[in-house]
C-alpha cells in the first residue's frame, strides 16, 4: 500500500504544478476554450502523467 502513495503523491504534484502553470501562462482571451477547461484537462493529463511514471519508472 506505500508504493501506491508514493505514486499518488507524485500525481498529486504533478497535478499542481501542470495547473499552475497553466493558469499562470495562459492568455484567458485567446480561443474558444475557458481558462477552467484548459487548467481541468491540465490537471487531469498532469495527473496521470505524474502517477504513470512513477509507477513504470520504479
Amino acid at each position: 500500500m506505500g508504493q501506491w502513495k508514493k505514486h499518488f503523491v507524485n500525481g498529486v504534484v504533478s497535478l499542481v504544478l501542470s495547473v499552475a502553470i497553466t493558469v499562470w501562462l495562459a492568455d484567458d482571451d485567446d480561443g474558444p476554450w475557458d481558462l477552467s477547461d484548459m487548467a481541468l484537462t491540465a490537471g487531469i493529463s498532469g495527473f496521470f502523467s505524474g502517477l504513470f511514471t512513477s509507477y513504470f519508472a520504479k
